[in-house]
């Protein structure tokens, strides 16, 4: 079948589709690239993979390129969610024999009110979908997909699970680059701590770490960490290299890339050779000696979540890591040579004020060449929502406002949801407007003119979100028109409990 794999324009300038791991209109116009669907899409020759958002492809637009298709692969998520229902909707006006499929978390953790929730969805598929999509598209019944649920007579019935995808298998799949290639444009990929133009790409799947808030590894990717082969990483790294000679840098973008030490050590003996600087997230266990092998290899930046600077905080959450660790590991990492991006978030289980001052002040005490602060969201499918719906603090379903932007939706007894924009804004404007910050901002800036056109650019759309929440602020988050999402039912831990089952 002639197949449209599509992250969907769900608001302008939304980065919550198909690799994003905290769906949100960004602070800082950026997004990261939709590497789940590039691995069906080169498994499906003619298949066209459309990333709208970075491309700034309207949603009419977007109904009009779906005329010329047979199968529409949709990568959705909690926010976007009633926005790709009305896509769908407008798609199939125009193309009634069109067959659409839904992947993605929010359809994973609720298959049966996705299917229910529109006529216009065939089909969705659970977890990975890597396969899934490419055999409906080759002509197999959906009745006979693994991960697949669809309804009949009414009523949702869920294909068994398929196992999930291991070394030899994530090997034999196609180059998430070589899709890149074909179908995208990487200078339409910013992240502001990355350097542009960037390329990122995954060397594993899952993560083992329990944090109760993160979105993937409770849904989409799991918690069984699989790799890819050094040897697979290292020959797209080198191809990529060649492939993009405009990329500035590489970013893996797994959910945690420095979890076995020997294992970096062994990519690290691989990249050298290449000569090419990269990025990639880590957890705090590194120790020197891995951070000296990745510095020597190209590692330029680390994505490290610190989440807070209260010890509680840190084990209410399951971090699995210690304020000490993380100083130890900034320590390291500076002495290697290797930038450190720290995210931070406010409003999780503990939270009071007197924690969020302990998170600026653990914060400047670190002193990353850059920083992120959240607020707390907690998604369906994760753990954060299950307390948080058991507990009471979800202060209503409201997510995002209106424009996908994020907004506090948990709220305590001793911190409200306007202490919490506050508490953003004090965070960002205490840490970045000391003047040893500020100058290493600008310092990186001042030699390269696309630098300075662009930290212009962020800057001036940082300060008008800024400003934005200080009003929301002032005029109360009651009266902020928001994005609702549906409530899980009782049994959000085993949604297809009770239903019909196929053998």
């Amino acid at each position: 079948m002639k197949t449209l794999l599509l992250n969907p324009p769900s608001f302008e300038k939304f980065d919550g589709g198909a690799s994003s791991r905290w769906p949100a209109t960004r602070e800082i116009e950026s997004y990261w690239y939709p590497v789940w669907l590039t691995y069906p899409a080169g498994m499906l020759p003619g298949s066209r993979l459309l990333d709208a958002p970075p491309d700034h492809v309207s949603i009419a637009q977007t109904i009009q390129i779906a005329k010329d298709y047979e199968f529409l692969v949709l990568f959705t998520s909690t926010v976007g969610f009633e926005s790709d229902l009305r896509i769908v909707r407008g798609m199939k006006q125009l193309n009634p024999g069109l067959k659409v499929c839904f992947v993605g978390p929010q359809v994973q953790i609720k298959p049966a009110e996705s299917l229910l929730a529109s006529h216009d969805i065939d089909f969705v598929v659970r977890g990975e979908f890597d396969h899934a999509v490419v055999e409906y598209a080759n002509g197999k019944p959906v009745s006979e997909i693994a991960n697949a649920s669809y309804l009949k007579d009414g009523k949702p019935v869920h294909n068994p699970s398929r196992p999930l995808l291991q070394t030899a298998e994530l090997d034999a799949l196609p180059f998430a680059t070589d899709v890149y290639k074909q179908h995208l444009t990487i200078e339409n990929y910013n992240v502001p701590f990355l350097l542009h133009p960037y390329v990122s790409f995954y060397t594993t799947r899952g993560c083992p770490a329990l944090c109760t808030f993160c979105l993937w590894p409770q849904t989409l990717s799991g918690h069984s960490w699989r790799v890819r082969s050094t040897d697979s990483v290292a020959r797209e790294f080198r191809q990529a290299h060649e492939m993009f000679p405009q990329a500035k840098e590489f970013f893996f973008d797994d959910d945690t890339f420095n979890i076995r030490k020997d294992r970096v050590l062994e990519l690290c003996k691989k990249f050298q050779p290449v000569g090419f600087q990269w990025s990639c997230t880590a957890r705090v266990h590194g120790d020197y000696e891995a951070l000296q092998a990745m510095a020597d290899a190209g590692c330029r930046l680390l994505i490290v979540g610190f989440e807070s600077g209260d010890a509680q905080i840190l084990k209410n959450i399951k971090k699995g890591a210690t304020l000490e660790m993380g100083r130890n590991f900034v320590k390291n990492a500076k002495k290697a040579g290797i930038r450190v991006h720290g995210d931070f978030i406010l409003g999780l289980p503990g939270e009071t004020k007197e924690t969020m001052r302990r998170s600026i002040e653990y914060a400047k005490e670190l002193d990353c060449e850059t920083i992120q602060v959240s607020m707390a969201h907690a998604y369906p499918g994760t753990e954060l929502y299950d307390q948080g719906t058991r507990e009471g603090f979800l202060a209503g379903e409201a997510i995002s406002d209106v424009n996908g932007h994020q907004l506090p939706h948990l709220q305590y007894p001793h911190l409200s949801r306007e202490d919490m924009v506050t508490g953003v804004n004090k965070f960002y404007d205490e840490y970045y407007f000391r003047p040893r910050v500020a100058w290493r901002i600008v310092r990186d800036a001042l030699w390269d003119a696309h630098e300075r056109k662009r930290l212009y650019h962020e800057a001036s759309s940082f300060m008008k979100l800024r400003y934005e929440r200080w009003k929301l602020v002032r005029k109360g988050m009651d009266k902020v028109p928001m994005i609702s999402v549906p409530p899980m039912p009782p049994s959000s831990n085993s949604e297809i409990a009770g239903e019909t089952h196929t053998a």
